[in-house]
């Protein structure tokens, strides 16, 4: 049995959980990827190396299926050295007064709802393990936005993170949470002047979990650099 860690992704197959899936691979971490689409995890698969990297097509809003798949990644591997919980979607337009109640529910269940049901499925593993709890939030949970019902789901997942840390102070288990600025991901129907790249956050989520277990790194915000202003000179 090899004693390479292993990091489980949610919402690997697209965006920062792709980019962090080939940013750990590349440095040495085994992979457990989790996402709704089979045949895209089976790509990365393939092109990550089928010796070091398993596939659970999983949707994380189905939480006895969550459950289910948390149990068996770790009866293949053994061990669960990190979890990064960053299955998300974006929301619509519209705000309180128009956008549609249909996609608030989508936010909730999966933004919110998504998240803890990885932590539950997860924590006793992670308990074990000592490991690391990385979760994507967001500038957005940060910041008021007007009528943004992406916002409130992403203020409810940094109540998580906060939550999570304390009620694992005194386990071994750090929390992290990640919180981007605009990624240029499919969240976005067009790109805006400055944004990040996927690869950006990716990073960000490798050097939390690079660091030494005596580090404890509870909040990373990333931004894109602002534009340059005109200048006259």
């Amino acid at each position: 049995m090899t004693d390479k860690k292993v990091l489980l992704i949610t919402g690997a197959t697209s965006g920062i959980g792709k980019a962090t899936a080939e940013a750990a691979r590349e440095a040495g971490w085994r992979l457990a990827l989790v996402a709704r689409s089979a045949d895209k995890l089976d790509e990365m698969v393939d092109s990550l190396g089928k010796d070091a990297v398993s596939a659970y097509p999983c949707d994380v809003t189905d939480y006895d299926a969550l459950d289910t798949v948390v149990r068996q990644i770790d009866l293949d591997f053994h061990r669960i050295d990190a979890v990064f919980v960053n299955a998300g979607v974006g929301g619509v337009q519209g705000g309180f007064s128009s956008a549609p109640v249909e996609s608030w529910q989508k936010l909730v269940n999966v933004n919110i709802l998504g998240a803890a049901y990885t932590l539950r499925a997860t924590l006793k593993t992670l308990k074990r393990d000592r490991g690391h709890v990385v979760i994507t939030g967001s500038v957005a949970g940060r910041r008021t936005l007007a009528g943004s019902m992406y916002s409130v789901s992403k203020w409810a997942v940094s109540a998580i993170g906060y939550g999570l840390r304390e009620e694992l102070r005194g386990t071994g288990v750090r929390v992290t949470l990640i919180e981007p600025g605009p990624v240029d991901t499919p969240f976005f129907d067009e790109p805006m002047p400055t944004m990040l790249k996927p690869e950006d956050v990716a990073r960000t989520v490798l050097f939390a979990l690079s660091q030494p277990a005596s580090v404890d790194i509870h909040e990373l915000m990333v931004l894109p650099t602002p534009e340059l202003e005109d200048s006259d000179e």
